[in-house]
């Protein structure tokens, strides 16, 4: 088809065996998970064939590639890509249930996020962390991370500043090896580089018996919070595929009351 050849641009021999290694795989282990033989398998990694769309899914599948990239595999063997990209806004009945967590969730603070880490959605409590940052940390796309960690940011009221930020980073690191989206490594180097807050207590309030809470200070008091991450199953656009859901829990029964009351003060009487 003469418009996919034109922007054909990489082989995906290539792209294949950068994810089998990036993954950590044999082409042995590979081919019988895929069953395919190891010889063809070989055969595409090395440009002597060119895979069916078939054979590419089977293989997207056992590499755990995101769509995104999986529509970089299918341009480069000359096919058209099979997953859309639609705004957040048009995801309809997605976008609805995003909404609902997120609303259904408070007091407590929650967020939606792509995998850049840029913000989709919050609910007021998560809204209401970030009301005394730089505003051109809230400039769109906001990105949460470095309006967290950016000492314009939250990063003055982050207790267990050096901690959180090295758990943080991470989790970038870890992103960046399952997306591999340059943007992540780019994201990573900027918030490794900023200062640690002079307030910073390295042995401060880092941890609970369970896991590492965020501990940031408010005008009520301290708040110290567990998060969990949601994404969707199965889906089939590059847009939901990347959305996550941060959603924040109290780490003790302070944090758990503070969060009910400042609710109450920002609901209209």
């Amino acid at each position: 088809m003469p418009a996919q050849s034109a922007i054909r641009t990489e082989s995906v021999g290539p792209l294949l065996r950068s994810w089998r290694e990036r993954r950590g795989r044999s082409q042995l282990d590979v081919s019988i998970a895929a069953d395919l033989s190891t010889r063809h398998l070989s055969y595409v990694e090395t440009g002597r064939s060119t895979p069916g769309r078939g054979v590419l899914d089977k293989l997207a599948d056992e590499l755990e590639i995101p769509l995104r990239e999986r529509n970089r595999l299918y341009l480069a063997a000359g096919y058209a890509p099979t997953y859309p990209e639609r705004p957040f806004a048009d995801l309809g009945a997605a976008r609805e249930a995003v909404e609902a967590v997120l609303t259904g969730h408070e007091p407590n603070p929650a967020l939606a996020v792509d995998v850049r880490w840029e913000l989709l959605a919050a609910n007021r409590p998560a809204q209401s962390m970030f009301t005394d940052i730089a505003p051109h940390l809230l400039e769109p796309p906001v990105n949460v991370l470095r309006a967290t960690l950016h000492p314009d940011g939250l990063a003055p009221r982050i207790r267990n500043f050096t901690r959180w930020r090295d758990h943080v980073l991470r989790r970038v690191s870890r992103q960046l090896s399952r997306t591999a989206i340059p943007e992540l490594r780019e994201l990573r180097d900027e918030l490794a580089a900023y200062p640690v807050p002079a307030h910073d207590a390295a042995d401060g309030p880092a941890a609970n018996d369970l896991a590492m809470p965020l501990v940031v200070e408010s005008a009520h008091g301290d708040l110290s919070l567990l998060y969990t991450t949601t994404v969707f199953g199965s889906p089939f656009d590059v847009t939901l595929d990347e959305i996550a859901i941060e959603t924040f829990f109290p780490a003790d029964a302070a944090t758990a009351t503070l969060l009910r009351a400042m609710a109450d003060l920002t609901v209209p009487s």
